[in-house]
């Protein structure tokens, strides 16, 4: 008779994934600080800080940066352990596996991006492009958050909760996508290059930060007009109480983050502001990420919290 296989419950992998979801949280919040306290050329080598020493000066900017970098090492460690976790999981699950190795993927393919990144002198189209993966890296965490808590794979209960609104929740991506990159180019072509010295004059996204703040206000509110309209329809319609959950956490977060954008403008984009930005950003990505992921229904694990999704 064979004994049964032993390794880590899902009860307890599924903090492991909360850890992994929470630091790619940490990762984007971080860089964003780097970047609005001018320390991105803290340290002006990569992977060391300085002429190949491990750390620069002991000024605040090389701090910033390498503590920075020092988050960045801590997330690779985190998401192998997680990637481990998930092999050593039991039951083991193919769908838990392949969303933890895509984060180790996304944490190195980030990591050596932030090296050209430094190398490029800050170049604000792979600053944007680095703040873009960082935010994909963010909806991968907290899908594999999600799916630690659930039961997926073959046989397992996947009901659509309406099928209308899982359509109109894959086609909302686009809109949030063209939100997002709108988003980061305008800042790309703003004051906060990241750089200590010169800061307005560095290097900027061959455009006007007025045109760009236009466009990305456009993209705005294209996208909080069909939430509001997403919310009325799910109103009218009755739908499950997690999609109206949903909508309206989306709804709520959209309508703060437009305050906290227009708000940043019309005070010349102070840097605490910008910050909070960013967090609503962070928090819209889950959001919609939230909002995709409770058009069908799962079983719980096992073990784990009961509640709504």
């Amino acid at each position: 008779m064979t004994s049964p296989r032993r390794g880590i419950p899902a009860p307890a992998f599924r903090w492991f994934a909360l850890a992994s979801f929470l630091s790619m949280i940490v990762i984007v919040l971080s860089g964003a600080a780097v970047r609005l306290t001018g320390s991105g050329l803290g340290c002006p080598d990569w992977p060391t800080c300085f002429h190949g020493r491990i750390s620069g000066s002991w000024s605040i900017h090389p701090f910033i940066e390498y503590a920075n970098r020092m988050v960045t090492v801590t997330l690779v460690i985190l998401t192998a352990v997680t990637f481990l976790a998930a092999l050593a999981r039991n039951p083991r699950r193919r769908d838990l596996i392949a969303l933890s190795g895509a984060l180790i993927g996304g944490v190195v393919a980030d990591a050596v991006l932030g090296g050209f990144v430094v190398y490029s002198k800050l170049n604000p189209w792979l600053v944007s492009l680095h703040m873009l993966l960082s935010l994909a890296m963010v909806a991968i965490g907290a899908v594999l958050y999600h799916h630690s808590k659930y039961v997926y794979g073959p046989g397992a209960r996947g009901d659509v909760r309406d099928p209308h609104f899982r359509a109109i929740a894959r086609l909302l991506w686009l809109p949030f996508v063209v939100l997002l990159i709108t988003g980061t180019l305008t800042t790309g072509s703003g004051p906060h290059a990241g750089a200590s010295q010169g800061q307005l004059h560095a290097r900027r996204l061959p455009f006007a930060l007025s045109s760009a703040a236009w466009v990305h206000s456009l993209a705005a509110v294209l996208f909080i007009g069909l939430v509001l309209g997403l919310l009325a329809s799910i109103w009218r319609t009755g739908a499950p109480q997690p999609l109206q959950l949903g909508v309206r956490r989306l709804v709520m977060i959209s309508l703060l983050q437009a305050a906290i954008g227009v708000t940043q403008y019309l005070t010349h984009l102070p840097v605490v502001l910008v910050e909070l930005h960013v967090a609503g950003a962070v928090s819209l990505t889950i959001g919609v990420t939230q909002f995709h992921l409770r058009q069908s229904a799962h079983d719980r694990e096992p073990g784990t919290r009961k509640g709504v999704g």
